[in-house]
């Protein structure tokens, strides 16, 4: 079978296209033929090694997402069958509750979804609604529900709550798109006028760009009429998480999910004390979780925003393209 492998060295001159032997499955095992991927931001730093040990161990296979078809399954399986269309989850392993540093993460520490073939535990995958494409499957396993554990798994949101979005990725997308569904007011920031108007077509109530606007928790006040955020999903980290405090309210909360500006922090953290604000990390989330969120588009039709599909064989050109920040919402690879 064909692969995507990082070898030798960690760095992105070793991502090769190269073969491996067919797998076959064992018991409680399930092999899929994979149909499409996509990129997460994470997905940049793995040739780099750029989660040390965690990284796992070479050669790798990258890409944590994906969607595969079911051809045929080990002794034991009735948890799907041969022809369901399924995605693999993130981390292999967590299947509810508390995560735990066990769980094992496609795509480093253990091969990602960039091969023809995939040999997995039955009880790590999940089957896809037919509406979605191939395409449109394979964003979901790390950035929708990343999106979905922040603001349903870990929170409550009511219709009428005050919701801000960094940016006009992929998770950031499908969290204004959960927001919305959950009754939400949502502002986007964006560098971009023009990606500020297409998150206004997705529904995005108020919007602000940050190049024009540095400070921009400033611009926020009158947005929520000086009250402040109830949910904050922050992608930015060290050059967004002081303004996130400024403008989140009393009690809210916010999701630490990316550090795309930097991961060192200098805040005032008597300022987190005073308004009892909630910080929580977000590591992407557990099966059953998925499974839930999937009954969520199932009813709601909800679609991904795909920005552009490059074939198999331009892994490295679509994670330049993903790397050069010109997306708006996921940068997929059909197989």
């Amino acid at each position: 079978m064909r692969v995507f492998q990082i070898q030798d060295q960690w760095d992105l001159t070793h991502l090769k296209l190269g073969t491996r032997p067919d797998p076959r499955p064992g018991p409680g095992e399930v092999l899929l033929r994979m149909r499409a991927a996509s990129l997460n931001y994470r997905d940049l730093l793995v040739p780099s090694r750029g989660y040390g040990e965690h990284t796992g161990t070479l050669p790798l296979i990258p890409v944590s997402d994906g969607v595969g078809e079911v051809i045929e399954t080990g002794a034991g399986v009735t948890r799907v069958r041969a022809g369901d269309r399924v995605c693999p989850c993130f981390r292999q392993g967590w299947i509810d509750g508390p995560p735990d540093s066990a769980y094992l993460n496609l795509g480093g520490p253990i091969d990602g979804t960039m091969a023809d073939l995939m040999c997995l535990p039955a009880e790590g995958v999940v089957k896809v609604p037919a509406y979605l494409s191939d395409e449109a499957a394979a964003t979901l396993p790390c950035a929708a529900l990343t999106a979905w554990s922040a603001l349903v798994s870990y929170d409550n949101l009511g219709p009428g709550s005050r919701v801000l979005v960094q940016g006009t990725g992929g998770v950031a997308l499908f969290a204004l798109q959960f927001a919305k569904l959950r009754g939400a007011h949502v502002t986007v920031t964006s560098s971009s006028d023009e990606k500020i108007e297409k998150a206004k077509a997705l529904g995005a109530d108020a919007a602000i760009n940050y190049v024009r606007t540095p400070e921009w928790y400033k611009a926020t006040r009158a947005i929520t009429g000086g009250r402040g955020y109830d949910h904050i999903v922050e992608l930015g980290g060290e050059k967004t998480l002081p303004q996130s405090l400024m403008c989140v309210r009393t009690g809210g909360m916010i999701s630490i999910i990316g550090v795309l500006s930097g991961g060192s922090v200098g805040m005032q953290i008597g300022r987190i004390v005073m308004k009892q604000v909630r910080m929580r990390g977000i590591g992407v989330g557990h099966r059953n979780a998925f499974e839930a969120m999937l009954r969520a588009f199932e009813q709601h039709r909800i679609a991904p925003v795909i920005d552009k599909v490059f074939p198999f064989e331009q892994l490295k050109e679509a994670m330049a393209y993903l790397k050069s920040g010109a997306h708006f919402g996921k940068v997929c690879i059909r197989h």
